[in-house]
């Protein structure tokens, strides 16, 4: 599943392309997604200009005069630049086309993804409202954790994974940041000191960041816009090493089921 790395990739990678753009022409080949392809979309949006391209959690944000085209790649979704010429695949359900004959193109094999509009502010959305902080702005840190997480009895695995407490830290990532600031990710999120929740905030920033300029992590489903993998899985730490030596200490990693994901730690290192 792409994740908010590959999603920041993906948003970094079409934006210089369709920003300033007019749409000329929306092509729905397949709207029946995760929710249905909002009614009435190939004529709301064309003719409109995209004066925007960002991100909200894992939701990318095309923001017009007239509202915002609010995309989630879901399971396997991808969001690619083409040109009029490049003929659709099996999978590729909506193609967006502008004024220079660039064509954005949404491909999601599983179909879990969505492409819905809306007239309102985009943070008022239903799917966008109730969302936590976003990891790499400031108002994410460890003295929020703390407190969020006060009289909690969740695993601090779950509870940094909740989009309710922060957005965008997905199994991999979470797996990556706590093995990076040492904390068990079965440890009680209620138990864990403001000391340690700070080091956390900063690792979960890190871990981000640092995938972020690697292009994402490459999986079975996700390339970027241009159809290029990303690299951050060669870095991974702990994240599909199971058995293997831990990088810090040599002992062999485990692994165990939190909330039905699979969790990779050290025993010897996290605590």
């Amino acid at each position: 599943m792409p994740e908010l790395p590959e999603v920041e990739t993906t948003c970094r990678g079409i934006a210089p392309h369709i920003e300033g753009q007019c749409v000329k022409q929306v092509i729905i080949r397949q709207p029946r997604l995760r929710w249905p392809v909002t009614e009435g979309l190939a004529q709301i949006l064309t003719g409109l200009r995209i004066q925007s391209v960002s991100r909200r959690a894992k939701y990318l944000l095309f923001s017009t005069e007239a509202g915002t085209l609010l995309v989630h790649l879901g399971m396997s979704g991808s969001l690619r630049i083409m040109t009029t010429g490049q003929g659709p695949g099996k999978h590729d359900h909506i193609d967006v086309v502008f004024d220079d004959d660039t064509v954005l193109r949404f491909n999601d094999p599983r179909r879990f993804g969505a492409v819905l509009w809306t007239s309102e502010p985009a943070t008022e959305h239903p799917l966008l409202k109730d969302l936590g902080p976003e990891p790499l702005l400031s108002d994410f840190h460890g003295e929020l954790l703390y407190a969020q997480s006060r009289n909690r009895k969740v695993p601090v695995k779950s509870f940094i994974m909740d989009s309710h407490i922060v957005v965008g830290v997905g199994n991999i990532y979470a797996n990556e940041a706590l093995f990076m600031a040492g904390i068990l990710p079965s440890r009680l999120s209620g138990k864990i000191s403001l000391a340690r929740y700070q080091k956390l905030a900063d690792c979960i920033r890190v871990i981000l960041q640092n995938s972020i300029r690697q292009g994402g992590t490459t999986l079975r489903d996700f390339v970027n816009e241009a159809g290029k993998p990303g690299y951050f899985q060669q870095q991974l730490k702990v994240y599909g090493r199971t058995g293997l030596p831990c990088v810090l200490c040599g002992q062999p990693l485990k692994e165990i089921r939190l909330a039905n994901r699979s969790t990779v730690f050290c025993g010897a290192c996290q605590r």
